[in-house]
């Protein structure tokens, strides 16, 4: 049985350093809260560490069967990769297209495909990038998600491969 550690956990601690057990998640909520809170999570055996993810029960199986669909790559090979989807949705207005596209030539990134549809007022953008080599994912994802807004529209980018494992059948 897997056991979580959540925020409010935290907050009803009342203590300086919270034990889980080996395997406990501790949510990114719970994460935020205990570093506002001045609070360590850790285990019997010290720090705390996120437990590797579950595949479940048909997880060998599926390897086996599925070889042309790829795990995501791990947390080193990520920077590497080069492959980028970027996604918006939003209220339409003239200008939109052109503010993503003036944020991805800045970066130096190349725009392999696009597709957009607007419906009754509404866009939806899905934009494949490749980065140039040694570029940085992080500062373009943080350029990016920041445009836009709560009443204009949202945009979200992550890593091909992670995209494309993601939506697998």
């Amino acid at each position: 049985m897997t056991r979580f550690l959540t925020s409010e956990d935290v907050r009803r601690a009342n203590s300086r350093v919270i034990e889980v057990e080996e395997g406990t998640i501790v949510t990114p909520q719970a994460q935020d809260t205990a570093r506002e809170m001045g609070v360590v999570v850790q285990t019997r055996g010290g720090t705390y560490r996120e437990p590797a993810p579950s595949r479940g029960p048909d997880a060998a199986f599926a390897q086996r069967s599925l070889p042309h669909l790829p795990e995501p790559p791990a947390e080193g090979e990520l920077a590497s990769f080069t492959g980028v989807v970027v996604t918006a949705a939003g209220k339409n207005r003239p200008g939109v297209l052109s503010e993503l596209t003036g944020a991805l030539a800045n970066s130096k990134a190349n725009i392999l495909d696009i597709s957009q549809k607007v419906v009754e007022g509404y866009f939806h953008i899905v934009l494949m990038v490749e980065l140039p080599p040694g570029s940085g994912f992080a500062q373009l994802k943080g350029t990016l998600e920041c445009m836009g807004g709560p009443d204009d529209y949202v945009v979200r980018v992550m890593h091909e491969r992670v995209f494309r494992f993601m939506h697998r059948v």
